[in-house]
């Protein structure tokens, strides 16, 4: 009762201070850039399509032609209009497809293949000699007209007459498209955008983001009650009034009143709201005796609406207190601290309160952000002991599996590796568990790597870095109890401290996979570019789709390319062309001038390394601890450590494992020390 009596009178204090705005007629509808042209013939095209210049179109997959030379209408064409039959016919903001005819039946599948495999669509990559020809593709329902099958049926006969027929027939075809943000993540697991996500694509503040049907892509709308562009600023407009007729129709249920020539819909006189919903039309108040009312009882509605404020707050701070509760149960804390009970002081290290987090990251301030990925947002943070963290908060809205993360949890806790990130603990009073980690000073590895300057990183700190890296995934796989997959192994995640020492971080995809269970089938996770292609394709989970990213690492640690963006003029990625390379002789071509001047031999051991755990086959790369092998044969003989010793004769303990005398003798033949 308090708080409704607060409420009416806040809402009467802004009856008296609310100034009265004069109505203007609407801004013209947005749907393209400014001082681009939005029109071909009969169809609008708009952003983030467009023709013309580069600013025009989002990307050159938008990219679209107006041919006004072969027809008396302009036809506007897919991409730079080589493939003549790809006319496009509407373009839909709302269903983000875009309808293409096609003027051949027969070859409108090659065709088609071939133009979107230039425009970069989302297809395998096949080579231009493996397009499929004489598949035909339209429109669900084309095929039912009776007219069109007669000719479909005869097109693979001898008779010119039928085949005329066929090549004269305009085939619909729809195509699925979506904005692509960051790299593509599988599998696809939520509905809404990150916030940075909706920010960059959807330019209109009243629009929402979505995720398309298409790995990684996602498509925009205005919200209810607006309409227009949302992929531009300013693009979705409110829908203030209706049109109807004299007789009210057209979902007006309040007063047509004709204005310059067309009948417009509002609510009767005395009424406001909304004219085209049942009971949206309400009577407005009479305001002088609102604003009689509140002067004469100001100081009484004043105590009612410091009351209700006192009472609301301290009735949010309840709620906020049960619902953590709830979310702690819910995230089976009892449970972690069973799972490291024999470990008293782990547990009551990793269980750090959600005020804690709080405070150490002033409520999670936005000058606190190191920088997201995939999987969450990072936080910096100083905790109450003076260990500066990073706090990471999950992106992820959906409920996981809560035995699985405790158990990721309760191991990653007790993981000891100088090359990787330590997990300081965890706040298990949020929908989605939070994770502090030992914060990293230097960056990340492809932050040194991809500069803008001709050199980068030398070939002996390059060389190092990765030695660390595989002594990582090697302990990971096979030096621990219950073996762990990484999943998501790029530069992005390898971290570098003041000393330019290694740490694998985000674990936000990794997976425990028990011995017993090897090749588990599990929805793919990954990054493109450094992700397994057997594994994408199978689903079979094992140690060897971390190998194969890390020979995609070595890769880019050899080449200063990106995997994920870099491609050749023939459309291959930069995988595939190392591998062709190297099997030519020819890698010179494709190296990094600097570690070519700077690497000598060595570049050419660790490019053959690569290569070995890029196969195909799973079953023909190197385990990680081969890898490892491989790698500590190519460092330096200061940075070996041999019987415990190192080259100045100091004692220092091997963090990764000790080889059989069997694997010495093998590794020694093939990598000379």
């Amino acid at each position: 009762m308090l708080t409704s009596w607060a409420s009416i009178a806040m809402m009467m204090m802004m009856l008296i201070t609310v100034p009265v705005v004069a109505a203007t007629g609407d801004p013209p509808m947005v749907i393209g850039m400014p001082n681009c042209n939005t029109t071909c013939g009969n169809v609008t095209v708009p952003y983030p399509f467009g023709m013309g210049p580069a600013r025009c179109y989002r990307s050159p997959g938008f990219k679209l032609t107006c041919d006004h030379g072969s027809s008396n209408v302009p036809r506007l064409l897919l991409g730079d209009g080589h493939a003549g039959m790809l006319e496009v016919v509407d373009i839909s903001l709302d269903s983000s497809t875009i309808t293409i005819d096609t003027s051949s039946i027969v070859t409108a599948s090659t065709s088609l293949g071939m133009e979107l495999k230039r425009l970069n669509y989302c297809l395998p990559n096949p080579k231009d000699n493996d397009l499929p020809v004489n598949v035909l593709i339209a429109q669900t329902g084309w095929f039912d007209l009776q007219q069109y099958l007669d000719v479909v049926l005869n097109i693979t006969t001898s008779d010119d007459k039928d085949r005329g027929k066929a090549d004269q027939l305009t085939v619909p075809v729809s195509l699925g498209w979506g904005l692509i943000h960051g790299p593509a993540n599988y599998p696809i697991i939520r509905v809404e955008c990150p916030d940075h996500t909706a920010q960059s694509i959807c330019k209109s503040t009243n629009s929402d983001c979505k995720q398309a049907a298409y790995g990684g892509t996602y498509s925009c709308r205005c919200m209810k009650g607006y309409e227009g562009n949302p992929y531009l600023t300013g693009g979705c407009q409110e829908v203030n009034v209706k049109e109807c007729d004299q007789n009210g129709t057209y979902g007006c249920l309040g007063d047509c009143e004709e204005l310059q020539g067309s009948f417009r819909c509002h609510c009767p006189r005395g009424t406001h709201g909304d004219p085209t919903i049942p009971g949206g039309c309400v009577k407005s108040g009479n305001l002088g005796i609102i604003i009689g009312f509140s002067v004469a009882s100001g100081p009484c509605i004043l105590l009612l609406v410091v009351g209700a404020l006192l009472i609301t707050r301290d009735l949010k701070q309840r709620k906020t207190m049960a619902l953590r509760h709830k979310f702690f149960s819910q995230n089976r804390g009892q449970l972690l601290k069973q799972l490291v009970s024999h470990r008293a002081d782990i547990a009551e290290r990793m269980l750090i309160s959600l005020e804690e987090l709080e405070k150490a990251t002033n409520n999670f301030d936005q000058a606190r952000r190191l920088g997201g990925g995939g999987h969450g947002t990072v936080y910096k943070g100083i905790l109450s002991d003076l260990h500066v963290v990073a706090i990471k908060k999950s992106n992820i809205v959906v409920k996981r599996e809560i035995d699985e993360f405790i158990n990721e949890v309760a191991m990653l806790s007790q993981i000891n590796h100088k090359n990787i990130v330590k997990l300081q603990g965890c706040c298990l009073e949020t929908e989605v568990p939070l994770l502090a980690y030992e914060f990293i000073s230097n960056g990340t590895l492809s932050d040194h790597l991809h500069v803008e300057a001709p050199r980068s990183l030398p070939w002996k700190d390059r060389l190092r870095i990765i030695g660390e890296v595989s002594k990582a995934l090697a302990y990971l796989h096979s030096a621990i109890s219950v073996p762990i997959i990484h999943r998501d192994i790029k530069p992005s995640n390898v971290l570098l401290d003041d000393a330019l020492t290694a740490k694998v971080s985000d674990f936000g995809a990794s997976r425990y996979i028990p011995i017993d269970q090897t090749g588990k089938t599990t929805a793919v996770q990954g990054t493109i570019g450094y992700l397994d292609p057997m594994y994408y394709y199978t689903r079979r989970l094992t140690e060897s789709s971390d190998v194969y990213s890390f020979g995609v690492l070595l890769v880019e640690l050899l080449t200063r390319k990106r995997p994920s963006l870099c491609m050749s003029s023939e459309g291959d990625w930069i995988v595939t062309q190392f591998v062709e390379l190297h099997e030519d002789g020819n890698l010179v071509d494709i190296l990094d001038p600097q570690i070519v001047e700077e690497g000598g031999k060595e570049v050419e051991e660790v490019a053959t390394l690569a290569v070995s755990c890029m196969k195909l086959v799973a079953g023909e790369r190197p385990t990680m601890r081969k890898v490892e092998m491989a790698m500590e044969a190519l460092q330096p003989p200061k940075e070996r450590v041999m019987g415990g010793l190192t080259s100045n004769g100091a004692n220092r303990r091997e963090v990764s494992r000790c080889y059989s005398l069997e694997e010495e003798f093998a590794l020694s033949g093939r990598y000379p020390r």
